[in-house]
């Protein structure tokens, strides 16, 4: 009677919100102090000041049937235009208003890109780790989502993997830097062999093969590490955007697309995009966080909060004797299990009260990820507990 793929999605959650919710219960049962839940990327750091004041100047001040009435289906043109001529001041680009369409968040960038570019029987290429939900985006498409190992140790793309797994059916290959649930960010050496691989199998195979890349996380860096911005290295390009980490809003589900003008048919590529979001059901993103985001365009939550709990935890469990991946952006630590299985590490985990997730669901079996988002004083009072369980495995 129902769609079966979508009824068992509905009655499983994602292995992330399964661990969270198990948290919450385990919380009710001996105090949320003495569970160290380290399962969800959900920002810990409050939004900027300069959010809550847009906030209540554009309730006090803005006309209220404006504010919460419809805006255009791609986002009210003053916001956009706000937001090309930032991008392009930060870029160097040449992006106009048209170009942008305005988004319920991350995800409902992806899906609509997805929608408007893949068909039946087309691929889209990712690479591990990736985040989980690009297959159940992708499979409501019917296209079929291509996974390739990236380098050990490292993370960056694999070239030869890469150039293998492209054939004629590849018509997109998605980017995520700084990456989830790694925190690798892909170097410019990366970024201009993959594209300048893409161009030659664009040539060979005759059709474009697009570059969609994931951003949620592009403001969250450290180290003065360079995030290059894609629709500078190949034209092709789809930039999916969400302020859900930068401003810590996610919950109010707001982003945008920049489809790049560089693109061939750029603009019959923008109208598969408002296309896609019309049949899907988007109406429009929410009216007053668009107002918000224009107000508040070059600001950002405290990201240091984060640098401080990278380090304070990398540092604590490679000396522990944790095999733990260098994280050079996002708010998340990729350590390899002790142990052969990372659910059964996981399990073991639990006994200490440490809610880890296994990354067998980002395509990497043996490797767990620890959302660090969270207070420092958690990390600090967790790591007694960390050592104690490196040390069951190690005995």
């Amino acid at each position: 009677m129902y769609t079966e793929s979508l009824v068992k999605l509905g009655k499983v959650r994602s292995e992330i919100r399964e661990i969270f919710e198990y948290g919450n219960k385990r919380k009710a049962e001996i105090g949320a102090e003495n569970v160290f839940d380290f399962s969800i990327g959900n920002p810990s750091v409050p939004a900027p000041k300069s959010v809550n004041d847009a906030i209540i100047d554009l309730v006090n001040n803005f006309d209220s049937v404006a504010l919460h009435g419809y805006t255009s289906a791609q986002g009210d043109a003053k916001v956009r235009t706000t937001i090309a001529n930032y991008i392009n001041n930060r870029f160097n680009t040449e992006i106009a208003p048209d170009n942008i369409y305005m988004t319920c968040g991350a995800a409902s960038s992806l899906t609509i890109v997805f929608n408007a570019i893949m068909q039946k029987d087309d691929e889209c290429i990712v690479f591990t780790p990736y985040f989980s939900e690009y297959g159940v985006f992708l499979e409501r498409t019917g296209a079929k989502l291509v996974a390739v190992k990236s380098e050990d140790k490292t993370f960056q793309v694999d070239m030869k993997g890469f150039e293998a797994a492209i054939n004629e059916k590849t018509k997109a290959v998605v980017i995520n830097s700084p990456n989830n649930p790694s925190g690798v960010v892909y170097s410019v050496e990366t970024i201009e062999k993959m594209c300048d691989l893409l161009r030659k199998k664009e040539k060979e195979y005759g059709h474009p093969i697009f570059l969609v890349t994931d951003e949620p996380y592009r403001e969250l860096v450290y180290d003065d590490i360079e995030v290059p911005y894609l629709i500078n290295y190949y034209d092709d390009t789809f930039v999916c955007y969400s302020y859900s980490k930068a401003l810590s809003l996610p919950g109010e589900r707001i982003g945008y697309i920049v489809v790049s003008p560089k693109m061939k048919d750029a603009g019959d590529a923008y109208a598969a995009v408002c296309g896609a979001g019309r049949a899907l059901g988007y109406v429009c993103a929410s009216s007053m966080y668009q107002r918000v985001i224009e107000k508040c365009i070059d600001d950002t939550a405290d990201i240091s909060i984060y640098k401080v709990n990278r380090d304070l935890l990398y540092n604590n469990l490679t000396e522990m004797g944790y095999e733990c991946v260098y994280p050079d952006g996002a708010f998340y630590l990729f350590v390899k299990a002790m142990g052969d299985d990372a659910h059964e590490f996981c399990e073991k985990a639990k006994e200490h009260e440490l809610l880890l997730v296994p990354a067998d669901s980002f395509g990497t079996p043996g490797y767990v990820r620890i959302s660090y988002c969270v207070q420092t004083k958690q990390i600090e009072d967790a790591l007694p507990a960390f050592k104690k369980l490196a040390e069951s495995y190690q005995k």
